[in-house]
């Protein structure tokens, strides 16, 4: 399951999750590692644009979370790709920022917890596109080590 922030623009007027400039950045990723469709899910923290597109505050997570959480149940995730601070914030409840998060391993009620960066945020600071590429490697590998995912090798 990917997790991101919430709908900018694009996202709102189209009701999907990640269509604008930083889903293209995670389509491409994905292709990249030979992810299809069906391997993952893509939501988001706050299901609906706060005003002036501005961080989503506790109380607007707190009442998204139980829509969110019919969504964890429903997928059943193994795996959780948290993209950005805020992502990584309302999910884990830490204030650690996701600089110092970022790539590292936690389990969160046996599922298997990788914080990275925001696809926008690697937009506006190319230099965090390695760490982003790193970090979806690492997903890649626990999908394949879990058996969730076919390696690319023996993919036909």
């Amino acid at each position: 399951m990917i997790l991101g922030e919430g709908p900018g623009a694009d996202e709102d007027r189209q009701g999907i999750p990640f269509v604008g400039r930083s889903g293209q950045l995670l389509d491409l990723l994905l292709t990249s590692f030979s992810f299809k469709p069906e391997d993952y899910h893509i939501c988001n923290i706050v299901k609906c644009r706060p005003p002036g597109n501005r961080t989503p505050s506790r109380e607007e997570a707190a009442a998204c979370r139980p829509l969110l959480k019919e969504q964890m149940l429903f997928v059943r995730p193994a795996v959780y790709l948290l993209m950005g601070a805020t992502a990584f914030r309302y999910f884990t409840g830490s204030d650690e920022g996701i600089t110092k998060a970022r790539g590292i391993w936690t389990v969160s009620n046996k599922c298997h917890v990788m914080p990275t960066f925001h696809p926008a945020y690697v937009l506006r600071d190319p230099s965090k596109k390695v760490d982003l590429w790193q970090d979806m490697a690492a997903v890649r590998k626990k999908l394949e080590e879990l058996e969730l995912i076919e390696p690319v090798d023996k993919q036909k």
